[in-house]
């Protein structure tokens, strides 16, 4: 069964991007913003990995990656946060927030986070086999 990677960005053109790259190893869901994602998890979804944009419109990468954070649901997701705002306080985001595993910089190099993707996921089924 192919992991699930839920892709949360207001860009349509980047998440027909990223549904199109990830798509062939992976299972991807897509949502234009954090309420839309709320919403979908709130429904008893579970994604194996959350790649998330900083700047939505509703409920903001910010505000997610706090509700992400607060809840026992999900606080172990691991998070991809892809965006083009660029701040310290990027650097800071692994450092707040335990679930984020990586920080990317828009543009970017598709296969470089493919295989970041891969890592995380291979990473995490290493661990939870142990």
């Amino acid at each position: 069964m192919k992991k699930k990677i839920l892709i949360i960005d207001d860009s349509t053109p980047m998440r027909y991007l990223l549904e199109a790259v990830l798509g062939r190893e992976y299972s991807v869901v897509s949502a234009p913003d954090g309420l839309a994602a709320m919403t979908w998890l709130l429904k008893g979804n579970k994604a194996d990995l959350i790649i998330t944009d900083l700047q939505m419109p509703n409920i903001d990468g910010w505000e997610l990656l706090d509700y992400l954070s607060g809840s026992y649901l999900y606080q172990d997701v691991p998070v991809i946060v892809l965006s083009g705002f660029f701040a310290e306080k990027m650097n800071e985001l692994p450092e707040r927030y335990n679930s984020v595993r990586h920080v990317v910089q828009k543009p970017f190099d598709p296969m470089q986070l493919l295989n970041k993707v891969g890592f995380i996921l291979n990473e995490q089924l290493t661990i939870s086999a142990v």
